[in-house]
């Protein structure tokens, strides 16, 4: 099933106003925390950017240099904002967290923090509304993890587990700021920041297995596959399927490999007309299976 982009431009917008807005407060009020949050923000508006740019990427029609296509731009894309998600935001923002606690900075007036983190909660929180109505529309009644582990399309469980990072990190950054001001003790600001950049770490780690499995190629799940060979044995010239192999180029376009046992009376016309009829059945069933190779067998082994 496609996904939508409304996800991606919901998260955009919000969060490059929401950077703005954390960075003008971090200015007037010197929070550690709320620095880390700024950079979060911005990071996060960076990665939207870059999976929009891997989706049109992954849309650019075959050449000599791709035969198969351009589709696995998207998974690459989504590696790299797996990794900007672990080196940028969750390592500077553990930095600014370690800079602040070695040279501590008492907050003045959190007036402008309260402000910015409510806002910014806000607009993050129909964000991940948002993404979580896509994500669940494309899982059915599939469980949650078992749908982020064989899901095809990095675009929405990406933004799904950043706006909870940006849910997860606003709470953070209020508890430092809140508790930094009643006890007028900057430890407990510096600590939400090095407790953010550990969020962020630790939602990197996810996205980075998720992504690396995705970029290495992942096979269609064993139920699709038996429905496809189940359609090609149905076929009155095949006897069997020997060996078959397929790979995700992108959420909606798969290579399939088939190795196809033919009945030993048919002719070599016979058998070129039969694997133009299973190219057709398969992919009107399966219509995101772009590329189909069939290499005959006549003799089993």
């Amino acid at each position: 099933m496609p996904a939508s982009k409304i996800p991606l431009y919901s998260a955009l917008v919000a969060n490059l106003l929401i950077a703005i807005t954390k960075f003008f407060a971090a200015g007037i009020t010197g929070s550690s925390a709320m620095v880390s949050e700024g950079i979060h923000s911005l990071v996060d508006t960076a990665n939207e950017v870059l999976l929009l740019l891997g989706i049109e990427k992954s849309k650019k029609p075959a050449d000599k240099q791709r035969p198969f296509g351009y589709g696995k731009e998207l998974y690459f894309w989504a590696f790299v904002v797996s990794v900007l998600i672990f080196g940028v935001g969750g390592g500077i923002s553990f930095y600014e967290g370690v800079t602040h606690l070695i040279h501590p900075t008492e907050i003045q007036d959190p007036k402008w923090n309260y402000i910015v983190l409510g806002i910014a909660f806000l607009f993050d929180g129909i964000s991940f509304l948002t993404a979580r109505k896509e994500f669940r529309r494309q899982r059915g009644k599939t469980p949650f993890w078992q749908a982020v582990k064989s899901s095809k399309d990095p675009s929405t469980f990406v933004v799904l587990f950043e706006d909870a990072a940006d849910l997860l990190g606003l709470i953070t950054a209020f508890l430092g700021v809140f508790l930094g001001h009643h006890y007028n003790n900057p430890v407990f600001d510096a600590l939400a920041s090095m407790v953010i950049g550990c969020i962020l770490t630790f939602i990197s780690i996810i996205l980075l297995r998720e992504s690396r499995s995705l970029l290495m190629g992942e096979a269609i799940d064993e139920e699709a596959l038996q429905q496809i060979i189940k359609i090609i044995e149905g076929d009155e010239s095949v006897k069997s399927v020997l060996h078959h192999r397929s790979m995700y180029q992108s959420p909606e376009e798969i290579i399939l490999a088939l190795n196809i046992i033919f009945e030993k009376e048919l002719t070599t016309t016979q058998i070129t007309t039969s694997i133009t009829r299973i190219r057709e059945l398969i992919q009107t069933e399966y219509p995101s299976i772009k590329h189909i190779l069939v290499e005959p067998d006549s003799v089993a082994t």
